[in-house]
Parts: C-alpha cells; sequence; structure tokens
C-alpha cells in the first residue's frame, strides 16, 4: 500500500471520527423548530385567490378591515387572523357544495397589514421598550436583544408573552434570564404579529 493510498484511508478515519462526535441537536432546538408560525392574514392585506380549472372563481382580493374577502359563488369568507392554507381550505369546504372536489391555493401578494397586527412590542425592565415590526421566523431573543436586553433591576425568568387571540387573550411564561444567560432555549417562542412581551422588576 503506497503512502497516497495511507493518506486517504486515514483522512476518512478522521471524518468519521468527526461525525460521531458532534453534538445531536438538543430538543430545546427541535421544540423550537416546532413553533414556527406561518403568517396570518391582517386587514388590507392583498391574496390571490386561485381554482384549478376555474378561472372564473379565482379572484385577486383585499382583506376588508372586517376580516373578510369576496370570493365568487360562495361570497364572504374569513381570512382574517388565518394562514393562507386555512384560508384556502375554508374556501374549498364551500366551493364542494357547488363543484367536484375543487383545489385551491391561496397566496398573500401584498403584506398590508394595520399597525397593530404587523409589529411586536416589549416593555417593562428593557433597556429601550419599543415596538417592532414584526418579521417571519421573529423570536422573544430577537425582540429583546433589539429592546437592548433587560436592565439591571428586571426579574428576567418571570417574563410574560402575551397573545391575543380571537376570544381571549393567551398568557406564556418566559424564563428570559435562562435564555440570555444559560442559552437554554425552551421557551424562547416564535413570535407572532401583536404579541407583546414585559419584563417585571425585581421585587425588593
Amino acid at each position: 500500500m503506497n503512502r497516497l493510498e495511507w493518506l486517504a484511508i486515514a483522512l476518512v478515519a478522521l471524518l468519521v471520527v468527526g461525525c460521531e462526535s458532534l453534538p445531536a441537536p438538543s430538543d430545546a432546538a427541535d421544540r423550537a423548530s416546532a413553533n414556527v408560525e406561518e403568517y396570518r392574514i391582517g386587514a388590507d392585506d392583498k391574496v390571490q385567490v386561485t381554482v384549478w380549472r376555474n378561472p372564473e372563481l379565482s379572484v385577486a382580493a383585499p382583506v376588508r378591515p372586517d376580516g373578510k374577502i369576496s370570493v365568487p359563488l360562495i361570497g364572504d369568507v374569513e381570512a382574517g387572523g388565518r394562514t393562507p392554507n386555512e384560508v384556502a381550505e375554508s374556501i374549498k369546504k364551500q366551493l364542494a357544495v357547488y363543484i367536484r372536489d375543487p383545489n385551491v391555493a391561496v397566496i398573500i401578494t401584498e403584506l398590508k397589514s394595520h399597525e397593530f397586527l404587523s409589529r411586536v412590542r416589549v416593555t417593562g425592565a428593557v433597556r429601550t421598550p419599543k415596538s417592532i415590526p414584526y418579521r417571519q421566523g421573529m423570536t422573544v431573543l430577537d425582540v429583546i436583544l433589539e429592546a437592548g436586553g433587560a436592565n439591571d433591576f428586571a426579574s428576567a425568568n418571570r417574563t410574560k408573552l402575551y397573545r391575543k387571540t380571537k376570544d381571549k387573550t393567551e398568557v406564556f411564561e418566559i424564563e428570559l434570564g435562562n435564555i440570555l444567560n444559560k442559552g437554554r432555549l425552551e421557551t424562547n417562542l416564535y413570535l407572532r404579529p401583536g404579541d407583546v412581551i414585559t419584563v417585571p422588576e425585581r421585587l425588593f
């Protein structure tokens, strides 16, 4: 066996050992990935509804202030606060009364949602409380860093995330201290438009 063959074998062995020594993805990262949320349609957004093989039913429609769009044959459809897939499924079910096995797609062509729907806010014991334009994939940590981080008086592990849903406000416990100081990402949730994060001060 010549020197070149020995070098090739040694390189393969190093690659195998290196791959085996790489750390497996953490459960926290897996859970964080599972929390990715689709964009939810807001008032003033524009959507394209396409019904395959039925161009007369396809329409480009603005989302009205009441959160609805108008679709040929079935009339008003609730779109505000829903994902494009949810709206497509709703249209599909209603069209099924009139046509056989409708194939419906809904895409957002323009994002023009109302200011409240398209922003997230961070308040309390942070260095710069602020309102931030929502971006797809934004997390709690992203917003806290944009606000300059927790200040010296923060009780970071008592942070709360408030999320307004159709019928109520959901509250999520955020262990911000663990996120910032220990890299524990279990509560580094993905955000939705309109979310509010509050960092309380320590009790003395």
